[in-house]
């Protein structure tokens, strides 16, 4: 997207995430490459807002607690592809719109981040980098799946103080964000760690806390887009 493409009424703060998102590659969020074969199309709406101006934000969504896979984990909006999704850009936005009543209209979707691969369920996701042009409420409509929905302040998220590493029961280790009372990690927080350093708004901190997450159920065997492992 060149300057004369982008948007009207693009907030500045958006470079130089876009620039830099729009030529970004797989090895700038995962070392692991899919396979040959691919894996299952899914999307995520990474959709940045402001709540006041040049304070952006970020829509995610906590899963129900009583979810058989990744029960009460934070997670961008969005999911596995219909065979009627045009593209992985309709692929979120409707997901979005499913999970947390999100207008679609509202939001103006600017690049589509590179595949990325998880092998533990076999989805290939693409983010879809997005503007929250028009923000309106949002809430759970999909309530035996969403339990919540925050704009977390990109302000909080840089904080080192708020910034953890997590150890899954796997021994897999990555990093983490403790904003609004959410403890996000697993794929949304690899994401949003790469996408601060590209914009960067990232700030020095030190990985020294880590934080072991519990056992996940024994009738969880995983699958989900917003799973784990980067």
């Amino acid at each position: 997207m060149t300057g004369r493409d982008r948007p009207r009424g693009l907030p500045g703060w958006f470079e130089p995430l876009l620039s830099r998102a729009a030529t970004s590659r797989t090895e700038d969020f995962t070392p692991i490459r899919p396979p040959a074969a691919g894996g299952r199309p899914s999307a995520v709406l990474v959709l940045l807002g402001e709540s006041a101006p040049g304070a952006p934000d970020l829509l995610v969504l906590q899963r129900a607690a009583t979810m058989r896979n990744h029960a009460g984990q934070p997670a961008f909006p969005g999911g596995a592809a219909d065979p009627s999704d045009r593209d992985p850009a309709h692929t979120a936005l409707r997901e979005a719109n499913e999970e947390v009543g999100l207008d679609p209209d509202s939001a103006t979707v600017l690049a589509l981040l590179p595949p990325l691969y998880i092998p533990v369920s076999s989805f290939l996701v693409t983010p879809v980098l997005a503007w929250w042009h028009a923000p309106h409420p949002v809430h759970p409509r999909q309530l035996d799946e969403v339990a919540h929905v925050a704009r977390l302040p990109v302000a909080e998220l840089v904080d080192p103080a708020n910034r953890i590493r997590v150890r899954h029961p796997s021994g897999w280790v990555g990093p983490a964000f403790q904003a609004r009372g959410m403890l996000v990690w697993g794929f949304t927080a690899g994401v949003i760690s790469a996408l601060l350093d590209m914009a960067g708004w990232s700030r020095p901190w030190q990985p020294g806390r880590l934080m072991d997450l519990p056992a996940p159920s024994p009738a969880t065997p995983g699958g989900a887009p917003d799973e784990v492992v980067t």
